[in-house]
């Protein structure tokens, strides 16, 4: 039998198979970033899924690194959600909400004005922070960065308080957990950074201070949502988004063994340098496997064959699949079936309705 295809329990939650949906930004949520018809169709469509990761959802008005993206910060938010969950739930599926803050990967075009927030507020590289929004042509296009600024001490526990909100969110909407966003260069990894954080008060300097920021994200969630319903999605070596770090290794290990101690779910490691052709997941397999007992969800531009190795090997529990996903909503059927798969169109991944979102053929 397929590993990849095996049933694995993550706590007290049975997953039908160790296929994962990565979470992938696609840019369709209604207005004020609330999910709509169209969004539930998406995910209920791939709900046959071990396990679904909702696409980046905003904890904050002031996090906006995509126009359009879902948020989980207001009561009509929460209503847009619950009906997603409910069809997903319907549908077999079971859901986790990756909750997100941007920091300083935004622009005052996307936050009313205001500039975004960052740990230092150091702005000499804003040319490679990745934001985008929706032109009135209706073409989603990349847009520049705004300067971010520092946030003070008190800023940083309201970020704080806006994750277990966030979380506690989710959960009115019936989502089975939630995945911490930690990766791609945005709020948690830029605390993470030495280079992007050069803070010199308690989340500042040593690693200890610099994971302090996610160690009291993971503390505030726990007041919400038991470990095995909570994860982490990190990217210890990513260039995407700039938020550095030029002893990565030692600052995961750190990390690793932090979530460890909490009994957080699972860690989801994401090689976001692989679509450029640097394989680096070996690395993040080694990180988190020597510091961590829990599940590891490997994420690395996989395909099914690549993947189930990793499952047969040990080396991870599941493997999380975005593009994939995209275009072949029963990809666990195909999967069985050795394919074929569609080809994902990349002019449709963001923005738009209906083409290249809930129109991709199933196998059926």
């Amino acid at each position: 039998m397929n590993k990849l295809l095996q049933p694995i329990q993550l706590g007290d939650l049975t997953l039908n198979n160790r296929v994962a949906m990565a979470p992938i930004t696609r840019a369709r949520s209604g207005a004020d970033g609330v999910p709509v018809a169209l969004n539930a169709a998406y995910y209920a469509q791939r709900a046959s899924a071990g396990l679904i990761i909702t696409e980046a959802t905003n904890v904050s008005p002031n996090s906006a690194a995509f126009e359009l993206a879902p948020g989980i910060y207001n009561d009509a938010q929460v209503a847009g959600w619950s009906r997603v969950t409910e069809q997903v739930h319907a549908a077999g599926g079971k859901l986790f909400m990756q909750l997100w803050h941007s920091g300083r990967v935004s622009s005052y075009a996307l936050l009313k004005g205001a500039a975004p927030l960052s740990p230092s507020g150091l702005n000499d590289d804003l040319g490679l922070l990745q934001v985008y929004g929706a032109l009135q042509n209706g073409t989603y296009s990349r847009i520049y960065a705004s300067p971010s600024r520092a946030m003070s001490n008190e800023e940083v526990r309201l970020a704080i308080a806006e994750f277990r909100a966030g979380a506690a969110n989710a959960k009115r909407a019936g989502l089975d957990g939630v995945e911490i966003h930690a990766a791609n260069g945005y709020l948690v990894q830029q605390f993470l950074s030495p280079l992007v954080n050069q803070r010199s008060d308690e989340f500042g300097g040593s690693v200890e201070n610099r994971a302090r920021f996610l160690r009291l994200i993971i503390e505030a969630v726990l007041e919400v949502f038991p470990p095995s319903h909570i994860g982490v999605r990190i990217s210890p070596f990513a260039a995407y988004n700039n938020a550095t770090d030029p002893n990565a290794a030692e600052t995961y290990a750190y990390v690793a063994r932090m979530l460890d101690e909490y009994g957080v779910g699972y860690i989801h490691g994401a090689d976001t340098n692989a679509w450029g052709g640097v394989a680096d997941m070996p690395k993040i397999l080694d990180i988190i496997r020597s510091n961590y007992k829990g599940t590891l969800i490997a994420n690395a531009g996989l395909t099914p064959e690549t993947a189930e190795r990793l499952i047969a090997s040990g080396k991870a529990d599941l493997v999380a699949f975005g593009r994939q996903y995209v275009s072949n909503p029963d990809l666990v059927a195909r999967i069985a079936a050795g394919g074929p798969y569609n080809e994902p169109d990349p002019f449709s991944f963001y923005g738009g309705t209906e083409r290249g979102y809930i129109d991709y053929p199933t196998l059926g």
